[in-house]
């Protein structure tokens, strides 16, 4: 899972353009949105992409986003759980 967890953090910094950032910058339970990383709806988009592109895992709801993209953590435990590729 530390694996993954370290991975996720790298594609989140990739693909969000956080370039100031480092993978143990980022806390596995913060927030990503608001008080926390502070993304915004635009950024829940692309953790959408890197979700289908990398994991072969597709949403079905913006609900279901709510729930999975609190954090690294839960991002990959649902990966865990979830993903074809």
């Amino acid at each position: 899972m530390e694996e993954l967890i370290l991975s996720l953090k790298q594609q989140l910094i990739d693909a969000l353009y956080l370039e100031d950032m480092t993978p143990e910058q980022i806390d596995n339970d913060a927030p990503l949105f608001g008080d926390g990383l502070g993304l915004d709806s635009i950024d829940a988009l692309e953790l959408i992409v890197i979700l289908d592109k990398n994991y072969g895992i597709k949403l079905s709801s913006p609900e279901q986003g709510k729930e999975i993209f609190t954090s690294i953590h839960s991002i990959a435990e649902y990966i865990s759980r979830n993903r074809t590729k």
